[in-house]
């Protein structure tokens, strides 16, 4: 069986469903790097139970497909599957414990030819399963290396927001941990690419790398923290791309510029470009 788009296009990946705590809140955002200031700060609202804030970002682990591009039906080269960009709209801040559910679909897929594969558009919602209120909208743009040549719509030109040419507002470095990965998993990226030796040396990468939802988890915290007081409610949206890869223990070196309701940011790590495009919609 050979990969085909129609399928693709019109696979039903099932409801999935999830309750989480304030452990698993908490698990997260150590995950993604918290506390990012040492010793007494805000950011241990985001750790302690007592007075616990849950991330946004939290939302892009709950209720997930999993590692969907290895559904054996799908013929998706998944070791060469890599994530390229993400969007989310926060709709309502989350609680500290819920029973969530979601349901994923291909929104868009576009053919880049059979030497540059495709890219897919995975769409879903995170809905409390109790109450019905929306907690999020999630566009996870993913680039799919060894399947193209199909036939497909190419992908549409878009436009790119710049990053002023003045001083940022607020740079922050922040030192990832080597154990990230290994940390970031157990909130339920089980992708062998990010632990695993042999599946990382496979896809073309000497080591592990760390997970793109990592990252954008940082830039969460980054943005949330410098522009929103650390209040989740402040936050609306958080778009990204991931222009190159991170390894665990690497220093992500952010710039971000305030303009008017919206923040745009980037990251190195060095002279490297590892997150671009980044737009974040704050009250």
């Amino acid at each position: 069986m050979a990969f085909d788009a129609e399928r693709l296009l019109s696979w039903d990946f099932e409801e999935k469903a999830q309750s989480y705590d304030a452990r698993d809140a908490i698990l997260y955002a150590l995950g993604v790097g918290l506390p990012l200031a040492p010793g007494e700060s805000d950011d241990l609202n985001f750790l302690l139970e007592d007075r616990l804030r849950v991330l946004p970002s939290f939302a892009v682990v709950l209720a997930t497909p999993g590692m969907w591009p290895k559904i054996p039906e799908l013929e998706i080269d998944w070791v060469k599957v890599l994530h390229m960009a993400h969007a989310v709209r926060f709709d309502t801040p989350l609680p500290t414990q819920a029973n969530v559910r979601s349901r994923a679909e291909i929104k868009e897929l576009y053919d880049r030819g059979p030497d540059k594969g495709s890219v897919c558009i995975l769409r879903r919602q995170v809905i409390d399963a109790d109450t019905g209120t929306v907690y999020c909208t999630i566009d996870q743009t993913v680039a799919m290396r060894g399947n193209g040549g199909f036939g497909g719509d190419p992908m549409p030109r878009t436009e790119r927001p710049e990053m002023p040419g003045r001083a940022p507002d607020h740079a922050e470095a922040v030192r990832t941990s080597d154990r990230a990965a290994l940390i970031y998993r157990l909130s339920g990226d089980l992708n062998p690419l990010h632990a695993d030796y042999d599946v990382a040396r496979s896809a073309g990468f000497d080591k592990p790398i760390l997970h793109g939802l990592a990252n954008y988890g940082t830039a969460c915290a980054v943005v949330l923290r410098a522009f929103c007081d650390g209040d989740p409610k402040r936050m609306k949206s958080l778009n990204l791309r991931f222009a190159g890869i991170v390894l665990p223990g690497d220093q992500l070196d952010f710039t971000c510029w305030k303009d008017g309701s919206q923040v745009l940011f980037e990251a190195r790590v060095g002279d490297r470009v590892v997150i671009d495009q980044g737009v974040s919609l704050i009250d």
